[in-house]
């Protein structure tokens, strides 16, 4: 990993086409701008970790999930007919 220190308006270039530039520096949080070409996808790190966890919790829903969406849905489709009063 390469460690470099900036100041606010500095730039670091990545490879030939991607630019990074220091906008801003408030305390302990900086402000980045980043200049590449449209096909070059640019991510936060803890977003794609967030997504990654939602899809493991919701590959591991467990088989009575389906059971009761089975159910419900059955019963939307086909209510029970109303009960008669007694007389």
């Amino acid at each position: 990993m390469l460690v470099l220190t900036r100041k606010r308006g500095e730039r670091i270039l990545v490879g030939d086409e991607i630019v990074i530039t220091v906008l801003d520096i408030k305390g302990d949080a900086i402000r980045i701008g980043v200049d590449a070409p449209s096909g070059v996808r640019i991510q936060r790190h803890e977003v794609i970790a967030a997504i990654a966890e939602a899809n493991v919790a919701a590959a591991e829903a467990d088989a009575a999930a389906g059971d009761k969406l089975a159910a419900l849905l059955t019963e939307t489709l086909h209510p029970a007919p109303p009960e008669e009063p007694a007389s």
